[in-house]
């Protein structure tokens, strides 16, 4: 939230953005907070914001972004404390796993970081007493080299009672200690295997047995594994990062205003074609989430429709290529986007229309006349023009010209392709076979 001066005042997230900002101007909640809230609504003159992966993620440019700018409305988080990260010595001879807040570079490793540091700690006490990653808790220093003091030994009470596998002591070999350190290492990077079943499984036999206590610690075991699946990618966000999401953002609340959607077409998916008198026809469709590329969404396709001798068929490619992606989107609906863009004019979208009735799946689509720039919606008499500059219309040219680069390199692909073999026939080089028939 910002000031008119364009000052930040006061960070926040949340999962469902309008409906947090809609509790700050409800009449009820005004004073329900102290003198905070009053004081900060007639300040507000601009309120950004940025998409991330994950409420984890979230979490941790919330924290950020409170650290670097310090709001004025904001109690927690200015002070010098970070989310902790678990990290494992590996620059020992025998490692042990530590709960941080400061990273420092060299031969250990982190994982993290964890904004809910009590999940974490859950799950650290879980991995102790099963046994799965046993590392040793004391903070003794010793190595191969400097073996510990046997009257340290002696006094250790993990070592007496067998809760520690004692690599001090000589009870667990050095390369055996370190597979369970490298099995832990690999447990938090992600590579859960099928522990997930084996816990679930469990859970569910002690609470049939009425064991609630025991069910429960495997029900916290399994959230704290979902909090560790979320991949922070925060870290990556710098300053320049942060200001092209909000640029982002903006540009997508402009599109939105321009086509009339209440939704923001936050996933985008753009169609183009490419030929050459209808050879080789292409379709091609690329994936935009935020305003950013998204390359695991790209789809190409060949064109199966029976298009007119020494000419294509712009028509018919587009409805091919817009059903077979609709098809897709139906097996697996997750992926549907918010707003379908199409390279074209009027007969895209009657295109697109014949397409959708197929396939028994609507999505709001708009289509992008490169002649004029136009925007045309649906039913619309007339193309929607915006002036050079526009940011709604700065998106769309963007993404119109990716999926643009990404038919015709497509095509040329298959063209390219395609000569070569004809070259072959030609040459009697095709099958294995030169000119006089012999074997190659």
């Amino acid at each position: 939230m910002r000031a008119k001066d364009g000052t930040i005042i006061y960070v926040g997230k949340a999962k469902n953005l309008s409906d947090r900002v809609k509790q700050y101007f409800q009449e009820s909640n005004l004073y329900s907070r102290g003198w905070k809230l009053p004081s900060l609504l007639p300040l507000i003159a601009k309120i950004d914001y940025v998409t991330t992966a994950s409420e984890r993620d979230a979490l941790v440019l919330e924290e950020k972004l409170i650290k670097e700018y310090q709001p004025f409305f904001n109690s927690l988080g200015k002070d010098g404390k970070s989310y902790p990260y678990l990290k494992i010595t590996m620059g020992e001879d025998y490692p042990r796993l530590q709960l941080t807040r400061r990273v420092v570079r060299g031969k250990d490793l982190y994982f993290g970081p964890y904004p809910k540091s009590s999940i974490v700690k859950g799950l650290m006490r879980f991995l102790w007493k099963s046994k799965y990653a046993p590392l040793r808790p004391c903070k003794w220093a010793f190595s191969r080299e400097k073996p510990l003091d046997p009257r340290k030994i002696n006094t250790c009470i993990y070592y007496h009672t067998g809760q520690c596998p004692a690599p001090c002591a000589g009870k667990i070999s050095y390369e055996n200690y370190r597979e369970i350190a490298e099995r832990l290492a690999d447990f938090l990077d992600g590579h859960f295997g099928n522990i997930t079943e084996r816990i679930t499984a469990l859970m569910h036999r002690h609470a049939e047995k009425w064991e609630y206590e025991q069910a429960a610690v495997y029900r916290n075991f399994l959230h704290a594994l979902d909090h560790m699946r979320e991949r922070v990618i925060v870290g990556r966000f710098k300053d320049d990062k942060i200001t092209t999401a909000m640029q982002n953002t903006d540009k997508l609340k402009r599109l939105a205003q321009v086509i009339g959607s209440r939704r923001l077409p936050a996933h985008i998916e753009a169609f183009d074609n490419s030929h050459l008198f209808g050879r080789e026809a292409v379709g091609c469709m690329v994936c935009y989430i935020n305003g950013e590329k998204n390359h695991e969404h790209y789809r190409r396709f060949k064109i199966r429709s029976k298009l007119p001798e020494k000419g294509g068929s712009d028509f018919a490619m587009m409805e091919e290529s817009v059903y077979r992606r609709l098809r897709q989107l139906k097996r697996d609906p997750s992926q549907i986007p918010d707003l379908i863009l199409l390279d074209g004019g009027k007969s895209q979208i009657s295109a697109a229309m014949n397409a959708f009735d197929r396939a028994g799946l609507y999505i709001p689509f708009i289509s992008l006349a490169e002649t004029h720039e136009g925007i045309y919606l649906p039913g619309a008499a007339e193309s929607i023009k915006l002036p050079i500059g526009d940011p709604a219309l700065n998106l769309l040219m963007e993404i119109r010209d990716e999926v643009h680069r990404f038919a015709i390199t497509y095509h040329r692909k298959l063209r390219n392709k395609a000569e070569l073999t004809g070259h072959q026939k030609q040459e009697g080089l095709i099958d294995g076979k030169d000119p006089a028939g012999r074997d190659l």
